[in-house]
């Protein structure tokens, strides 16, 4: 955290206290954050004594961090469209192979925003070439912006003449970055036009690879046949190149899953200046996050394929919870004063402790297909629609396990008092009372809370 930052977040901050959206009192636990983190890094003094003191030149592009920056780009690709198995390529029976796109060729592009000198900075074209020698590369735009189609032309021929295309589309700092919002989620310029031209001059379907930070409206290629398979790399940094040409060959399975919905390209039409959550069906409103969002989605929240199948099995949890001991005397006696009504809720205020409330759910994973890899289970809870807003759906918690053809286990902690509970509309914690459900998948298990 540098002096720059940090003025330039009180610059922000007190324009926006000026402008009424910010109260003083924000601004004073932000600086407290701030400058607490300055001091955790040693800048109350001489930097050389605080913890990090001794990290000097020597310690950067060490073999471990190579390693570590190679299994971060590895996990972090997401794999969202394959269809007919199409990937992985066997890489003997890749003859040749084509590479298309501004961002394919430009190591640069790869790091995204507030990141350092990369150790070993390589395209993805040429990660790709390194496993197929006759790999040609056209640029297809002139930039990122894409806002002309003088080069299709050449992207087009040699897609027609090699045996597998692949074209690299998306995002980057020009279209993405502090102080400079996106307007749009669809592909920069005539971009979109690239991959159907390519896609439909190529001779086998393309490999879409799609960069960029935030979400993009590609519902054109997820339903073009011509269009077989659909990566997301995000900014995968300077192991980037290495670990897509893992994913492609079938070197690394990949196992990554989207941190965010894909929204449609709709959704800009609704104002920024709305932030409420919830959905309102009588105005139109579709909601935020994948926990409210009713529209359609191109992709959601926590979605990604692999090149094998899983299945799940609860091995234990629950069927009932029984809030009776650990409710206060007060609303004990709201209870018995409304029984033989129906009870929606209880405030987690009115309990006395949650910890005894605490249960591990226990899941069984299997490898049913015929590749290794690693993979994310994520638990997410459905709770009664005990009022308006009521989430859809909201993750309970999630572990990434590594599978072979043979079962895998693990373990989530469930505080029911956050995992199944939710904010009513006036901001006040509840949980509801009556049937939970946890959701592995398509796998569903009941889980009946009562208050008596």
């Amino acid at each position: 955290m540098d002096i720059n930052c940090g003025s330039y977040v009180i610059r922000h901050a007190q324009s926006a206290v000026d402008q009424g959206k910010l109260r003083e009192e924000d601004i004073d636990r932000a600086l407290l954050n701030l400058f607490s983190v300055q001091l955790r890094l040693g800048f109350d003094g001489d930097p050389k004594k605080g913890q990090f003191g001794k990290l000097g030149p020597e310690a950067v592009c060490t073999e471990e961090h190579k390693k570590l920056a190679l299994e971060a780009a590895r996990q972090g690709i997401v794999l969202l469209k394959n269809d007919k198995k199409f990937l992985p390529l066997n890489k003997k029976a890749v003859s040749s192979l084509a590479i298309i796109g501004p961002l394919a060729n430009n190591a640069t592009n790869l790091g995204g925003d507030y990141t350092g000198y990369p150790c070993d900075p390589r395209s993805l074209f040429a990660g790709l070439k390194s496993h197929v020698t006759e790999t040609s590369y056209s640029v297809g735009c002139p930039d990122v912006s894409c806002y002309s189609d003088a080069q299709f032309h050449e992207a087009i021929d040699i897609a027609k003449s090699a045996d597998y295309v692949i074209v690299v589309a998306g995002l980057d700092l020009s279209q993405e970055t502090e102080e400079l919002d996106r307007v749009s989620l669809l592909l920069p310029g005539k971009q979109r036009a690239l991959v159907s031209s390519v896609a439909a001059a190529s001779k086998k379907p393309v490999i879409l690879v799609l960069t960029g930070g935030g979400p993009l409206d590609v519902s054109f290629a997820k339903l073009d046949p011509k269009v077989a398979s659909i990566l997301w790399i995000g900014y995968p940094g300077e192991a980037g190149a290495k670990a897509l040409a893992e994913v492609i060959f079938g070197d690394h399975n990949p196992g990554g899953r989207l941190p965010m919905t894909w929204y449609p390209e709709s959704f800009t039409k609704i104002p920024m200046t709305d932030m409420n959550m919830r959905a309102d069906p009588f105005r139109g409103y579709p909601g935020r996050t994948y926990r409210f969002y009713t529209g359609y989605q191109v992709y959601g929240f926590g979605e990604g394929l692999s090149y094998t199948s899983f299945t799940y099995k609860f091995l234990s949890a629950p069927r009932k919870l029984s809030l009776s001991e650990s409710l206060t005397a007060t609303s004990r006696k709201r209870i018995l004063h409304q029984k033989g009504e129906t009870l929606g809720y209880i405030y987690i205020d009115e309990m006395t402790s949650c910890n005894s409330l605490r249960f591990y759910v226990q899941i069984s994973v299997m490898n049913v297909g015929d590749m290794d890899g690693s993979h994310v289970v994520m638990l997410f809870s459905r709770v009664p629609k005990v009022f308006k807003g009521t989430p859809e759906k909201q993750l309970v918690g999630f572990d990434r396990v590594h599978t072979i053809s043979m079962s895998t286990e693990t373990r989530i902690l469930i505080d029911p008092c956050i995992h199944l509970s939710i904010a009513n509309e006036q901001g006040k914690r509840v949980m509801p009372l009556g049937n939970h459900v946890l959701m592995l998948g398509d796998l569903e298990h009941f889980v009946t809370i009562e208050a008596y």
